[in-house]
Formats: structure tokens, sequence, C-alpha cells
């Protein structure tokens, strides 16, 4: 019988990148003008105000003037960014993005009044994501599925007569290496590194490093096999 009549797997349709192949925008002078003109003449509540009132709208105006006071708001921010309706911004101050990211729908950036975070060129973030970004690296190429978290930072628990939220926190730098890709709803704990051209099963809990051309998934997330070994042979463990 042909796929799709119930007797096996539904075959699959090979298209184009979209995204990830499509060329950079340079942003008209008069946008980052606008930008600047804004971050002289208001104060930082002023403009987180401003972010929040355009939060949520869909018009091209709403994305234009969202995009117009991420940049104000960032430390640094490329050119061509996306920004999706409800994206929520903690110590946006000490944010970095490159060129080309698109951040979708009601994801939020955590950082820190001392933190870092780092993002780079051509990162596509799905909606509803969640980073912990007090210590935080995305390399060029990143896609990153939706729902799909990074928690960089945990309670000590110690000592133990004391509730865990009451203890100290440890921040631990989280890194996803070029071109890596984190499957829908995977979370990457404190610590880890994500090595380049690497893939993250949907769901999976990272709690280790994972080398590069790596697939891992699971919970925990176990190394399955390399995308580079001449056959991909599976790992068996």
């Amino acid at each position: 019988m042909p796929n799709g009549s119930g007797s096996g797997p539904v075959a699959g349709r090979v298209v184009p990148a979209t995204f990830g192949a499509k060329q950079l925008r340079q942003d008209p002078a008069w946008e980052r003008d606008l930008a600047a003109a804004l971050q002289e003449q208001n104060s930082r509540e002023e403009l987180l105000a401003q972010f929040a009132r355009f939060r949520s709208g869909e018009s091209s105006f709403d994305t234009l003037i969202r995009r117009v006071i991420f940049r104000t708001l960032c430390r640094s921010v490329g050119h061509d960014i996306q920004v999706g309706p409800e994206v929520v911004l903690k110590h946006p101050e000490t944010m970095e993005f490159g060129d080309a990211v698109f951040i979708g729908a009601q994801s939020m950036i955590q950082g820190r009044y001392d933190g870092t975070c780092k993002i780079g060129n051509h990162v596509w973030i799905g909606p509803h994501a969640y980073f912990d970004a007090r210590n935080l690296v995305l390399e060029d190429y990143v896609g990153w599925g939706p729902g799909a978290k990074v928690l960089g930072s945990q309670h000590t628990g110690e000592p133990i007569n004391v509730p865990i939220i009451a203890t100290s926190l440890v921040i631990k730098p989280v890194f996803i290496g070029y071109g890596a890709d984190i499957g829908t709803n995977a979370t990457i704990l404190p610590g880890v590194r994500v090595g380049a051209h690497t893939i993250i099963g949907a769901g999976a809990v990272v709690t280790t490093d994972i080398p590069d051309y790596a697939i891992a998934a699971g919970v925990p997330a176990r190394i399955l096999r390399y995308r580079n070994q001449s056959g991909a042979e599976t790992i068996h463990e």
C-alpha cells in the first residue's frame, strides 16, 4: 500500500530552507537614527514602558516600533532582528544580539544585572522559549526549538534546614555551539556546553557536555550517534 494508508510511515516533503538561507537585510539608516534619538531622549524606565506598549501588537507598525525600542534597550543589536509578540526581557542591557536573529512569540530572556548574554548571527528562537541568560552564549546559526529552555543557575540547597529557594544561587555558563539544533521542549541545564553542529532531540534534558556533531536525546540526554561518522553508526549503551 502507498504511504499514508495506515500501514507504514508517511513520506515527508523536502523543501528549501527559508530562515537559515535568507539574505541579510540591512536596516535603513533612519531606523537606527530613530533608535538613537529615542535612547537619548527617554529614560530607561520610559523605554521599557514603550516596549510594553507595543509588545503585543502584530501589525507592521507594532513590529517596527518593537524592533526599534528593542535596539535601545540592549547592549548591542545587529541588522534585521525580528521580535515576536509578547517577548519578555529582563536586564536587556546585558544582552548582545547579532544579525538576522529571530525571537519567537512569548519567549522570555532573563538576564542578570551583572551577567552576560551573547546571541550570534542567524539564530532562530522558537515561540515560548525560556533562557536563564545570566551567563549564556549561542553561537551563529543556532536553531532553538519552540518551548526549549536554558537553566543557567541552581540553588545550593545548603544548609539543608533552610528552604532550598532561600539558599545561595550558583550561576554556571551555558554554551551552544555553531549550527547546533535544539529540539522542541528540550532543557539545557547549568554548566552545559553543547558542541557545534549537534542535534538535541525533542524533550531531552541535557545534564552534561555534548561534543561536536553528536545526536543526543532522552532524559537524561545520551549520545545516540555522530553525524560525521562513517555510516553514522548508532551508539548502544
